[in-house]
């Protein structure tokens, strides 16, 4: 059975993925910790705003250059991509649009109420959701096996755990258990997180600083909401 009624009975509710988000109401968040959640982060915290867009979509160019913004490359090209730390330099005011295969493409179908968070903005996200009051739906983007299909990972659970440990309300079991998961883990992030297979995949391939910064907890103060095409920070997105 699936649908919203599944969780309908719980303020804050959790599921994996489109189909996930899919199945749910309520005011959506975002996770996708490595890294598409941290990059909008790090960006948002400096000033720019970040237009989400569909992966390896030949488009994306024209798209950016109809919305002067600029597109992000890939992670080895030296510029702006999807690796947190290539965005530390983003100067306020850029718009960056930002293509991932996982939290921005989600981010396209989540609905009216969209946010994103991670480990580092978890209590600053919550805290402007708890202003829209309940029901939340807590969405842990994962990652994809070759085949496509969703492999849930450990990184989404934690962060989507961090973000709900802070709201009021009433957890679904799903809910439930990604808190309880953060809390088992949470004295010792940077460590769960450099073993995890994301964190080892991305060191291995030579990014170990964009592991680091997305196991940095609640020390940002950005709120990424989604207002129209672009995700910015909800103090300067106005109602």
């Amino acid at each position: 059975m699936s649908g919203p009624e599944n969780q309908a009975d719980f303020d804050l509710r959790l599921e994996w993925g489109l189909a996930g988000l899919r199945a749910l109401s309520g005011t959506v968040v975002i996770v996708d910790v490595l890294s598409f959640s941290t990059a909008v982060d790090v960006a948002v915290s400096r000033g720019a705003s970040v237009l989400p867009f569909r992966w390896r979509d030949a488009t994306a160019a024209a798209f950016a250059a109809a919305h002067g913004a600029i597109l992000a490359g890939d992670r080895r090209g030296g510029g702006f991509s999807l690796s947190p730390a290539s965005l530390q330099s983003i100067e306020p005011g850029t718009s960056l649009v930002l293509p991932s295969p996982n939290g921005a493409t989600l981010s396209l179908s989540g609905g009216p109420s969209v946010w994103t968070a991670c480990l580092r903005n978890c209590r600053a996200v919550a805290q402007e959701v708890r202003r829209r009051g309940p029901p939340v739906a807590v969405i842990p983007a994962g990652e994809q096996w070759p085949d496509g299909s969703l492999r849930p990972c450990l990184e989404d659970l934690l962060g989507a755990g961090a973000l709900l440990a802070e709201l009021p309300g009433c957890l679904s079991p799903e809910a439930e258990l990604a808190v309880a998961a953060f809390e088992r883990m949470r004295p010792r992030l940077v460590e769960v997180l450099a073993g995890s297979v994301s964190g080892r995949e991305l060191a291995g391939r030579g990014f170990p600083q964009d592991v680091e910064l997305a196991a940095e907890y609640a020390v940002s103060r950005a709120a990424p909401v989604l207002r129209g095409d672009r995700f910015v920070a909800a103090s300067t997105a106005g109602p």
